[in-house]
């Protein structure tokens, strides 16, 4: 079977689902570049769990509108992709063995930072998806753990997706057109970020909130940045991050992705 990479994504506002843009134009072309996973396992930043990650084992997943004061025609999407319980539970039994505390949950749906770009990826929604949740108030470190945790999924045939933002301070979106040029204190944090995971940096990576320039302002709160932690961890140390796609949103969200393998 196909080791697969892991991958990070960043994304961005719901409206990725509905509005053109060089973001929705990679995430449409990103499934079909890689290999056929036989089910999806979405680490995403709009799912957080204290004390210990989740998983979730919902045979049929609902689309979780976990937003407001968009179009309706968001609204009215449902991705009806079917769950993978069975690959939960193996997931929830690596981070045990790891010495993770897991909980699960059955009904846990598929939140935007799921769905979005997985109806973009596959918008078939014939692959079998789950949800692993982050944990909130936890370190990069421990998400990078978490990760590795999940490495033999890889093995498995199981895509490990990480979503979230490699920027996100929407306390400064002040409707800025979607094509807005991309401020300093934003650019200056992605090329940082770009050149440390580029390198394998993990020491580095691991304390970006004490060397990257302009990180709390990029990132005021963390949970859109430690997806990527944790698929940094399921590639496992050695693996070094292969820029897929870079562009900016609004000027204040970086939508970089990247494969680690």
């Amino acid at each position: 079977m196909t080791r697969l990479p892991t991958i990070f994504i960043s994304h961005g506002s719901p409206m990725l689902a509905l509005q053109d843009s060089p973001a929705r134009r990679f995430l449409a072309g990103l499934g079909e570049s890689l290999p056929r996973p036989i089910a999806i396992a979405v680490v995403s930043a709009h799912w957080e769990t204290r004390g210990g990650p989740a998983v979730s084992l919902a045979a049929q997943p609902e689309t979780i509108h976990d937003f407001g004061g968009f179009p309706q025609a968001l609204f009215d999407m449902r991705y009806p992709a079917p769950g993978a319980p069975a690959i939960a539970e193996r997931a929830a039994a690596l981070l045990a063995e790891a010495g993770i505390p897991v909980g699960r949950s059955a009904t846990r749906g598929l939140d935007h930072g799921a769905w979005v770009p997985l109806s973009l990826m596959y918008p078939q929604a014939d692959v079998p998806v789950m949800q692993i949740s982050i944990v909130q108030g936890a370190s990069p470190a421990l998400h990078q753990q978490l990760g590795a945790a999940l490495q033999a999924l890889r093995s498995q045939g199981v895509l490990v997706l990480a979503s979230g933002s490699l920027t996100h301070n929407l306390y400064e979106f002040r409707g800025q057109a979607l094509d807005a040029p991309a401020p300093d204190w934003v650019t200056g944090f992605e090329a940082w970020m770009r050149d440390r995971l580029v390198a394998n940096d993990r020491a580095a990576l691991l304390n970006y909130r004490s060397l990257a320039p302009m990180a709390e302002k990029n990132h005021p709160t963390e949970e859109h940045l430690l997806p990527l932690y944790v698929a940094m961890g399921a590639a496992g140390a050695d693996a070094r991050a292969q820029l897929l796609h870079t562009s900016f949103e609004h000027g204040v969200l970086a939508m970089d992705a990247y494969a680690f393998d």
